[in-house]
């Protein structure tokens, strides 16, 4: 890991924390350059028993174009699910056929820029996006390249808001109505149907529903080939979850690769890949100041400068991130670690055993490279989080603070600015 404790004070890289917050100021993200190389090998070492294959990083889970630029220069591609995050693809050095085009709700906007732009395969969601893209590509004299993403309907073992493939699932067709859903798509003029796409969930750490999933898809090829399509993609999506704390081992990326090999063995396609989380997580942390430190019953509460509008993960799925201090503490406390919007919801941690911490002190929130700084708001009108970037004994603020009315200008109705 790239954030290590080097003579009692919290390094990213070569640059110690500390000095990061004199700069940045709290709370800012840092980002550790040789951390996300080295996930991002990890992961194209594990799938290197896959003959023909592509990675494109999942973009939501961090759009920061030095993420990006850097991922890219790798050889990576990019799982888009906006036209927004196709803009910032393209800017950051990704090449447009690298990309596919994922998401349930593109606007007809957003495909035809995708078309414009080149992208390199769209995930389709439903019979009825498949229609609209057909009339947009006939229209340019064009034929997109495109598979169809069913809905395998595998519980991940994941938390539900970040499971995709149950039976009530928004994502995807069903697996029952795949091959008729996919025989009336592959009909259409200007669609070029190559395959199926999937993706059962997020912060998955059990192969198991992985492998049935695969098993279901390699189902879905044999059936469709049947029909007489020619399948020649096939999008197995992403998921692969990480360590959030020791206990909690994330996955087994080598196994996976292994799996993924023997599963589809004999498949005769060109497998794709959207990893996001296991990618970047552990290349982030929410660097932080304590505010106070509150008495409170049954614990005290340490009260730091960074909120739910900053990191929203515990917020929303009650997601665990080891909290250290940045100076090495030989003691510890229980103690309920709290923002300061006002929201019971804007807690981090609740009765937990951390390092002491007092007043002023830095802390860490480890392992918020992912979804953390790109699930960001301005709630309370708090300003937005600046973003560092370290590599090695260099560092750059790369994404400054950004106050709320910046973000989201906003003005009087113009008959309350009329005078008499």
């Amino acid at each position: 890991m790239s954030f290590k404790m080097r003579d009692g004070v919290l390094h990213a890289d070569g640059v110690p924390l500390p000095k990061i917050a004199e700069v940045a100021g709290t709370p800012a993200y840092v980002y550790s350059a040789t951390q996300l190389r080295a996930s991002a090998a990890q992961f194209q070492a594990a799938l290197a028993p896959i003959p023909c294959k592509q990675i494109m990083f999942a973009m939501k889970a961090n759009p920061h174009p030095a993420v990006l630029r850097t991922l890219a220069g790798l050889g990576f591609g990019a799982d888009i699910v906006s036209g927004g995050e196709l803009k910032g693809a393209l800017a950051a050095g990704i090449a447009a056929e690298g990309i596919v085009f994922s998401g349930v709700g593109k606007t007809s906007v957003e495909l035809a820029m995708a078309l414009d732009a080149g992208v390199g395969r769209f995930n389709l969601e439903l019979e009825r996006e498949g229609e609209v893209l057909s009339a947009l590509s006939s229209a340019r004299g064009m034929r997109a390249p495109a598979l169809l993403r069913i809905n395998p309907m595998v519980d991940a073992h994941t938390h539900a808001k970040i499971s995709t493939a149950l039976t009530d699932s928004k994502f995807g067709v069903p697996f029952t109505e795949a091959v008729s859903t996919y025989g009336k798509l592959a009909a259409l003029p200007g669609l070029d149907l190559q395959g199926i796409a999937m993706h059962i969930g997020s912060q998955i750490t059990d192969l198991a529903p992985l492998t049935a999933a695969v098993r279901r898809a390699g189902q879905l090829v044999s059936a469709l080939r049947k029909e007489g399509h020619a399948i020649t993609h096939v999008d197995l999506g992403g998921g692969l979850g990480v360590s959030y704390r020791e206990e909690d081992p994330g996955a087994d990326v080598v196994a996976y690769g292994l799996m993924v090999a023997r599963e589809t063995q004999g498949w005769d396609v060109s497998l794709l890949f959207e990893p996001g989380r296991f990618i970047v997580a552990n290349a982030g942390v929410l660097l932080t100041r304590v505010l106070w430190v509150k008495p409170g019953q049954p614990h005290p509460f340490v009260i730091v400068d960074a909120a739910m509008n900053d990191l929203m993960r515990p917020a929303l799925y009650d997601a665990w991130h080891e909290i250290l201090a940045v100076r090495e503490s030989s003691d510890s406390f229980i103690a309920t670690v709290v923002g300061p919007i006002c929201e019971s919801g804007d807690t981090f941690a609740r009765g937990r055993s951390i390092d002491r911490l007092q007043e002023a002190d830095l802390a860490v929130f480890a392992n918020a490279g992912a979804y953390g700084a790109a699930m960001a708001s301005t709630y309370n009108a708090r300003a937005l989080a600046p973003e560092v970037w370290v590599d090695g004994d260099r560092f750059d603020i790369v994404s400054p603070l950004v106050e709320a009315d910046v973000v989201r200008p906003q003005r009087l109705p113009h008959w309350m600015l009329e005078v008499g």
